[in-house]
């Protein structure tokens, strides 16, 4: 069951994730949240912040990209930022809970994964030299 899938503009609550897919039939719950790091392998010095950016239809595919990693008895919630975000800021939260652990960590990851491959969502990578990259240019929305 999806209980949230948006994309969001102001900063993500990673409680609220975990309380959204809580459930009395849930023996576990697997969380992942990804913060924003100060360094990249494209980065040529020291990453200060990004600035996601999402296609109009993000929400839509993300949640798409949820339904397809859904399974019965599993209780899913993710989240994705766009703005400008410093170093430490949370972009991404996936949540899922589950009967058994090893279906929530196995959903997590497959959910974080396929988000980060398909999710129509572009970052400007800012140096502390105020030099910029793009990454994800190449994700188009279907």
């Amino acid at each position: 069951m999806i209980v949230l899938a948006r994309i969001s503009d102001v900063d993500l609550d990673v409680a609220a994730h975990v309380n959204a897919v809580a459930a009395p039939d849930a023996g576990a719950t697997a969380l992942f949240v990804g913060t924003v790091r100060d360094n990249d392998p494209d980065a040529r010095g020291q990453v200060v912040e990004l600035e996601y950016s999402a296609h109009p239809d993000s929400e839509r595919i993300l949640r798409e990209i949820a339904e397809r990693v859904d399974r019965p008895g599993v209780r899913i919630a993710v989240s994705h930022r766009v703005g400008r975000l410093p170093v430490g800021g949370v972009a991404i939260v996936a949540a899922v809970s589950s009967v058994h652990r090893g279906d929530a960590f196995d959903l997590d990851r497959d959910l974080v994964e396929t988000v980060k491959a398909e999710l129509p969502m572009w970052k400007k990578q800012i140096e502390s030299d105020g030099s910029h990259t793009w990454v994800g240019l190449g994700r188009v929305a279907t």
